[in-house]
C-alpha cells in the first residue's frame, strides 16, 4: 500500500521544525518529528494550534492525518526536564498550551486520525484522544503514566479516555499506571483498528480518502452533534439535531449532493 504525498503550500505561516506538513488529496499529513521520542514542548503545542487553525480555512482540507516520526515512537508526551525545578508558572503555562492544541486538535472542522505508530505515553496518548479515529500498528503501547511520576493528565486525558473506555478502564490506566498493548486497546474500545507494524500511516491515510466522498459541510455539521453526547443526555440533541438537517438545505453542497446522485454522477463538492 503506498500515497502520494506532497508538500503543503498553502500559507504561509511559521512551522515548527519539530512538526512536518504534508499533502495527500484532500488529507493534511502532520508528522510529530523530535527526536527521540517525539515529545512535545512549548514550540511545537503552539505550532500544532496554529497548523489546526489553518488548516480549518483550507477549503480544499476534508481530513487529518497525525503521526509520528520513526519506528518506535507516536510520542512519549512532555519532556518531563521542563517540570524538574517545580516551577508552577510553567507548569501552569505548559498546561494552557497543552490544552489549546489538543481542543484545537478535538475540534478540528474535518475528520482526524491519529496513526499510533509506537508508543503513546502521556501527552503523546492525550493527542491521539483529541483525534476522532486511532489507528495503531501492533507494536504500540498506550499509557497515560503522569501519576507516577506525581502528576495528572491534564490535556483532556482523564476525560476523553474515561469518556471511550469507561470509568474502570480509565481508573486501571490511570490510577493504577496500567499500560496497553494495542490489542487491548482495540478490544476496550481505545483504537479502532489494529495494523501490522509500519502500516499505521497508510491506513489512516486511506480512511482519510474516503472522507472526500462525504459532504465536507455536512460532516463539520455532524460532528458537533456526535461529540455533544459528551456535554448533554443524547435525547437532548435531537431537536437540535433536526434543525441543522434544515440548516443544511442552505448549502450549495447539499443541492449538489442530492442532484448527483440523482444522476447517477460522482459529487463535485464545493465545501459551503
Amino acid at each position: 500500500m503506498s500515497t502520494a504525498l506532497e508538500p503543503y503550500k498553502s500559507g504561509p505561516f511559521d512551522l515548527t521544525h519539530k512538526l512536518m506538513l504534508e499533502k495527500c488529496g484532500n488529507t493534511a499529513l502532520i508528522t510529530i518529528n523530535n527526536p527521540a521520542a517525539n515529545t512535545w514542548d512549548r514550540d511545537s503545542l503552539i505550532g500544532l494550534k496554529l497548523i489546526v487553525e489553518h488548516l480549518n480555512r483550507d477549503d480544499d482540507i476534508y481530513a487529518l492525518v497525525i503521526t509520528g516520526q520513526g519506528e518506535k515512537f507516536f510520542s512519549a508526551g512532555a519532556d518531563l526536564k521542563l517540570f524538574a525545578d517545580g516551577d508552577k508558572a510553567r507548569a501552569r503555562e505548559m498546561a494552557r498550551r497543552f490544552g489549546e492544541a489538543f481542543e484545537a486538535l478535538r475540534d478540528f472542522r474535518g475528520v482526524s486520525i491519529a496513526a499510533i505508530n509506537g508508543y503513546a505515553m502521556g501527552g503523546g496518548l492525550e493527542c491521539a484522544l483529541a483525534c476522532d479515529i486511532r489507528i495503531a500498528e501492533r507494536h504500540a503501547q498506550l499509557a497515560l503514566p503522569e501519576a507516577s511520576v506525581g502528576l495528572l493528565p491534564c490535556a483532556g486525558g482523564t476525560q476523553h479516555l474515561s469518556w471511550l473506555v469507561g470509568e474502570g478502564w480509565a481508573k486501571r490506566m490511570i490510577l493504577c499506571g496500567e499500560r496497553v498493548d494495542a490489542m487491548t486497546a482495540e478490544r476496550i474500545g481505545l483504537v479502532e483498528q489494529v495494523v501490522d507494524s509500519g502500516e499505521a500511516r497508510n491506513h489512516a491515510l486511506l480512511l482519510a480518502s474516503k472522507v472526500a466522498n462525504q459532504s465536507p459541510v455536512a460532516v463539520r455539521t455532524i460532528k458537533p452533534l456526535i461529540q455533544g453526547a459528551r456535554e448533554r443526555a443524547p435525547s437532548t440533541w435531537l431537536p437540535e439535531e433536526r434543525e441543522r438537517f434544515v440548516d443544511l438545505f442552505d448549502a450549495d453542497d447539499t443541492r449538489e449532493g442530492v442532484n448527483a446522485f440523482l444522476e447517477k454522477r460522482r459529487p463535485q463538492w464545493l465545501n459551503h
